[in-house]
């Protein structure tokens, strides 16, 4: 009983931290909460939620890792940015994560404009691959929270149906 307790606490917490990893780039969000649903399945031996209910989830882990990557290539690429507005942005938004909210919502703009500037020294482009970057980065964010949803939505439908 206290190996259940425990195991069901350590997989809800996988849980919350994959959530707060969705938002921080620091942690691997979705597969921590695919890992933490799979062992809460796994622990009621998939009888309230099914293998293939699982695999799905799996499968919408992976659509979340792609669209994360595609999204900030795409808002770079659409901006002209080069590989060091990239790294900007991913740098920005690594020191983003401890200056609070504000500090991660534009210091991945800040990290791609600078990159962008080092790369080319045009204050111009710099503003459109920091911008492009970061929009990139918002809109991949706002996709991964919706498969979030979904992967959780679809989990808990399951299991208290």
């Amino acid at each position: 009983m206290t190996s259940t307790i425990a195991t069901a606490a350590f997989a809800i917490l996988l849980v919350i931290i994959g959530v707060i990893g969705t938002i921080l780039p620091a942690l691997p969000g979705s597969p921590l909460v695919l890992v933490g649903l799979w062992i809460l399945a796994w622990q009621e031996q998939f009888e309230r939620v099914s293998q293939g209910t699982m695999w799905f989830i799996a499968a919408l882990t992976v659509l979340s890792l792609v669209v994360d990557v595609v999204a900030t290539q795409l808002g770079a690429k659409r901006a002209g940015a080069s590989a060091l507005a990239v790294l900007g942005a991913t740098i920005g938004t690594f020191a983003g994560i401890f200056s609070g909210f504000v500090g991660l919502l534009f210091f991945p703009f800040v990290g791609a404009a600078v990159g962008e500037y080092i790369a080319r020294q045009n204050m111009a482009q710099a503003g459109r691959a920091g911008m492009g970057t970061w929009l990139g980065l918002v809109i991949g964010m706002a996709a991964k929270l919706a498969l979030l949803g979904l992967m959780l939505g679809t989990f808990a439908i399951a299991y208290f149906a």
